[in-house]
C-alpha cells in the first residue's frame, strides 16, 4: 500500500517563490549570437537551452518578449548557441549586461555562416532559425542545427542564482 499525502496547506501562487523553485533546477549556460550586418554582432546569455530532436537535429531556447534584441533574433536567418565552459562566468556576465558592445574583449571565430563562435566554449551549434512560438512573456525559438562542434570540458552550470563547475574530465 502506498503512503499518499495531499498537500492542502499551500499558500496562493507567488511569482517570486515560483522563481525560487525554478532556480533549483541546475542548467547549463549559453551565449546566443547572431550577425546584424558585416562585422556587427549581437549576443545574449541564456540558460533556457534544450535539445528537441535528433532527426531532424533541433534545439530550443527562449527570449523575453520585451528584450531589446527580440527584433534581431525574430528576423535573423541563423544564430549560434555557444555552450560556456567552467571558468567563463565573466563571459556569461558580460553578455547578460546592458553594455552596448558585449563583444568587447571577447575572442571568437566565425562559423560556416559567419556567426560568432566564442573561443573556449565546450560546444557550439549553428542553427537555422526554424520556428518561433510566443508563450507567456517569452518567445521559444526552435533552431535546426546545420553545424556543431564539441570540445568536452568541465561545464559551467547555473544553480540557485550562482555559477558552479560541474563534471570532471
Amino acid at each position: 500500500m502506498q503512503n499518499k499525502h495531499i498537500l492542502t496547506e499551500l499558500s496562493p501562487f507567488d511569482e517570486s517563490y515560483f522563481r525560487k523553485a525554478l532556480s533549483q533546477f541546475a542548467t547549463g549556460v549559453t551565449v546566443i549570437t547572431a550577425r546584424i550586418a558585416d562585422e556587427h554582432y549581437i549576443g545574449l546569455t541564456a540558460s533556457s537551452f534544450n535539445s528537441v530532436s535528433l532527426a531532424p537535429p533541433l534545439v530550443l531556447w527562449s527570449l523575453g518578449s520585451r528584450a531589446n534584441s527580440m527584433p534581431v533574433f525574430a528576423s535573423c536567418s541563423h544564430y549560434a548557441i555557444n555552450v560556456l565552459s567552467a571558468g567563463q562566468e565573466w563571459i556569461a556576465q558580460q553578455f547578460a549586461s546592458k553594455r552596448e558592445n558585449r563583444f568587447e574583449g571577447i575572442s571568437f571565430s566565425l562559423s560556416p555562416n559567419g556567426l560568432p563562435v566564442l573561443d573556449g566554449v565546450s560546444a557550439w551549434f549553428e542553427c537555422q532559425n526554424r520556428s518561433q512560438y510566443p508563450e507567456g512573456d517569452h518567445v521559444i525559438f526552435v533552431g535546426e542545427v546545420t553545424h556543431c562542434f564539441a570540445d568536452p570540458k568541465n561545464a559551467m552550470v547555473y544553480h540557485s542564482g550562482q555559477f558552479i563547475q560541474a563534471g570532471q574530465q
